[in-house]
C-alpha cells in the first residue's frame, strides 16, 4: 500500500568519537525513506535548494522511493545541520544550524500522491503537518513526530494535530514534557486522551513502549548493539521501519511493527549517516529480527 512522508532533507555534519562525516545526507525524510523502502513503496515529499549535492536517482537507488514530492528551489538554499555525539552517545548538542528551505512553505502535495493511504509527518512546525494532511484523500493511517520546540511553543496546534491523527511517535523526555507527568505510563495515558490513538514512546537504548486508547501496553527493548557509530536518524529510521511494515501488512499489528522499527534503527546506527541502510537488504533486517525475537522470548 502507498506510503507517503513528508520531512526535511539535509546536509549534515555529524561528529562523534568514531570520527567525522562531513557534509553527508540526512533529514527525517531520507531517513525514513530508506527505511521504509525495505518494506513497502515510498512517496516522498520534502524541499531542498539549488545547492544541494545529491543525486537523488544514486541515492535511491534500487529502492522504491518515488521523489516526484521533491521540490528543488533554484533560489534557496538547503537545510543544514551540524552537531557533535559524546562519549555515551546519549548527549548531543547541536553546534550549527540554518533552516534554509524549512523556514519557506511546505511542499506541494502531487496530485498523484494525494491518494495515499498510510502517512508519516515527520517533525516539523504542527500547523505545517496539519496543512499537509490535509492534502490527502482519506488515510487509514497517519503517524507523526514532534519535538520539545513545538511542544512548549506551538502547544494549541500540537493538540490539534493530535485529534487528527492514529499515532503519536516521539521520545521520552518529550513524553513527559507534552502530558506535563513524570511517570511514562500516566505521561502515555495523558497523551491519548488528547485524540491520538496509540502512542509509541522511544526510549533510546532502553527500547520503546506503545500505549493504546483501549489500554494495551507493549514494552520492547533495542536490540543489543555491540558499538553505536552515529545515532543521527535512528528514530526515524525507527519510524520508517515501523511504517514501512504497517503499510506491506495493511494492519496494525504494534508489536510487529515496533520490533521492524528497533531492528531498522539498530543497522542506522551502526555507520554515519545512511550507509548503515544502504549496505543491507531485507533479509539481513530478517534474520535480525528474528534474533530479537528470540532475545525477547521467555
Amino acid at each position: 500500500m502507498s506510503l507517503l512522508v513528508t520531512g526535511s532533507i539535509a546536509i549534515d555534519t555529524v561528529k562523534t568519537p568514531y570520527g567525522v562525516s562531513e557534509e553527508c545526507i540526512g533529514g527525517s525524510a531520507v531517513y525514513f525513506s530508506m527505511a521504509a523502502s525495505f518494506f513497502a513503496p515510498v512517496r516522498l515529499i520534502g524541499a531542498i535548494g539549488s545547492d544541494c549535492p545529491f543525486d537523488f536517482a544514486e541515492v535511491f537507488a534500487k529502492r522504491d522511493v518515488d521523489t516526484r514530492g521533491l521540490e528543488v528551489r533554484q533560489h534557496s538554499k538547503t537545510f543544514r545541520w551540524m552537531g557533535t555525539y559524546f562519549d555515551n552517545m546519549d548527549d548531543r548538542k547541536t553546534d550549527y544550524i540554518e533552516l534554509n528551505v524549512l523556514a519557506e512553505d511546505p511542499p506541494k502535495v502531487p496530485a498523484a500522491f494525494k491518494d495515499s493511504k498510510y502517512v508519516f509527518l515527520a517533525n516539523t512546525a504542527p500547523s505545517l503537518q496539519l496543512q499537509l494532511l490535509q492534502q490527502i484523500h482519506k488515510p487509514i493511517f497517519t503517524a507523526a513526530d514532534t519535538m520539545d520546540f513545538w511542544i512548549e511553543g506551538h502547544f494549541d496546534d500540537l493538540t490539534m494535530l493530535l485529534k487528527k491523527i492514529n499515532c503519536l511517535i516521539i521520545n521520552e523526555d518529550e513524553a513527559k514534557l507534552l502530558a506535563n507527568e513524570h511517570n511514562l505510563i500516566k505521561a502515555a495515558g495523558k497523551i491519548l486522551s488528547m485524540g491520538t490513538e496509540v502512542v509509541i514512546i522511544k526510549k533510546g537504548e532502553s527500547g520503546s513502549v506503545v500505549c493504546d486508547a483501549g489500554g494495551n501496553r507493549f514494552v520492547l527493548p533495542a536490540y543489543p548493539a555491540a558499538e553505536v557509530i552515529d545515532p543521527t536518524g535512528a528514530g526515524d529510521s525507527f519510524a520508517g521501519g515501523l511504517m514501512g511494515y504497517i503499510a506491506q501488512a495493511g494492519k496494525t499489528d504494534f508489536a510487529t511493527a515496533v520490533a521492524y522499527g528497533t531492528v531498522v534503527a539498530s543497522f542506522t546506527i551502526a555507520d554515519f549517516s545512511i550507509n548503515g541502510l544502504t549496505s543491507i537488504n531485507r533479509s539481513d533486517i530478517d534474520k535480525r529480527f528474528e534474533a530479537l525475537r528470540k532475545l525477547t522470548s521467555f
